[in-house]
């Protein structure tokens, strides 16, 4: 294996999807995969499971949901403190991927760490600041002695890589429909490797596209009913054990090209391989989020 600190880079999909269906050049999504791997972050860094940058005079968030005790029993007393999943500093990611809201150059994403009664998965929330106005910094509460390691990511520094998704599920019917004969081209050309095992980057990940299990049709903002744009996607694997030689990073193969690292680096077990996909509306002032659940 490479050096551990070093960037990682995805292999190049085997074969040219534009020049297989010219269309979905009109789709091409920027997507930032975050390639979590176990290390010591810093609340001044961007990472997964990681110390947050969070003020001193601002309460920590907490849920008081109805929750459900799949496995996990429910929590010992409410609210729930919710745990650091996400943090990303914009000087960090690759430019002009992720929107950041004017005056904003932090992203962060805690979740409950329990399951819930809908969507059936941790609860999610996203906060936006400027770090630079952040004095003092809070501690981190303990997390509820009644939630599982399943749902806490593993402290991980992050390496951030700009990628570029297509749609398997997203993309319109009567597009899939009228471009049926250059997908058949492709399917012939390359029989092992199907459209949908390059269409859209696995693992965690900033924008691009959701990569679906069964989720069919638009995801609309809840407050003014006009689609909403993916965000994140927390993902229980950096990628499976069927496509990991399509999307493991050139710097964790060994020598001979196989695996050298797990495919699942934060430990995280949503559903068993499933995601949260999290979504906000660009439309509406105050940019409110939602999320979704989804797994095979």
């Amino acid at each position: 294996m490479k050096d551990p600190a070093a960037g990682r880079r995805t292999p190049a999909r085997p074969f040219d999807v534009v020049g297989f269906v010219p269309g979905l050049a009109d789709w091409a999504r920027e997507a930032v995969r975050l390639h979590p791997r176990p290390g010591t972050p810093s609340r001044d860094g961007s990472s997964v499971g990681g110390p947050l940058l969070w003020p001193a005079d601002e309460a920590w968030p907490v849920c008081a949901r109805m929750h459900q005790g799949f496995g996990t029993g429910l929590p010992d007393a409410l609210p729930v403190p919710m745990v650091p999943v996400v943090q990303a500093f914009r000087s960090d990611l690759p430019p002009g991927v992720v929107p950041f809201p004017e005056g904003k150059d932090l992203l962060q994403v805690l979740w409950c760490p329990f399951d819930h009664e809908f969507p059936v998965s941790p609860w999610p929330v996203v906060v936006w600041r400027d770090s630079t106005a952040v004095r003092e910094v809070l501690p981190q509460p303990a997390p509820d002695t009644g939630a599982s390691r399943r749902l806490m990511p593993a402290p991980c520094v992050v390496h951030p890589e700009r990628v570029t998704d297509y749609p398997t599920r997203d993309l319109p019917e009567d597009l899939a429909e009228a471009w049926q004969d250059d997908f058949r081209r492709l399917a012939q050309a390359h029989p092992l490797v199907s459209f949908s095992d390059v269409a859209e980057a696995p693992g965690i990940k900033l924008g691009g596209y959701p990569s679906w299990f069964t989720w069919e049709g638009p995801v609309e903002c809840e407050t003014c009913g006009l689609p909403v744009e993916h965000l994140l996607t927390v993902a229980s694997w950096e990628c499976d054990g069927g496509s990991w030689r399509l999307w493991l990073p050139l710097e964790d193969r060994d020598e001979d090209g196989g695996r050298a690292v797990p495919v699942d680096p934060t430990g995280l077990e949503i559903g068993g391989v499933g995601s949260v996909y999290v979504f906000e509306c660009r439309t509406c002032p105050d940019r409110p989020t939602m999320h979704l659940f989804d797994s095979s």
